[in-house]
């Protein structure tokens, strides 16, 4: 799902810069196995080119659009806003 669709399919919603937005991102089922001392990485990226189309962050037609803008994506994760990562453990 992107950003711009997250609440309809039909009607995009461009985010706005400084605003705090909140999602729930489910990663397909899918199992590791996590070892002593293994680490999880989190990254945060505004596509995930070129296994799904390409987002130049313009705000316009991503197919038709040539330069691109940086986006600069932050989580929160303070007492307001008590974002976190949910890993199931089976045993």
């Amino acid at each position: 799902m992107g950003a711009r669709y997250r609440n309809s399919f039909e009607t995009q919603e461009l985010m706005e810069p400084g605003e705090v937005y909140e999602f729930e991102i489910d990663l397909v089922a899918t199992a590791n196995v996590f070892k002593a001392g293994h680490k999880i990485r989190v990254q945060v990226t505004s596509s995930e080119y070129p296994m799904f189309g390409r987002n130049l962050n313009t705000g316009g037609v991503n197919a038709a659009e040539t330069v691109g803008v940086v986006a600069h994506n932050t989580i929160f994760h303070d007492a307001e806003r008590p974002s976190h990562i949910l890993l199931p453990v089976i045993g």
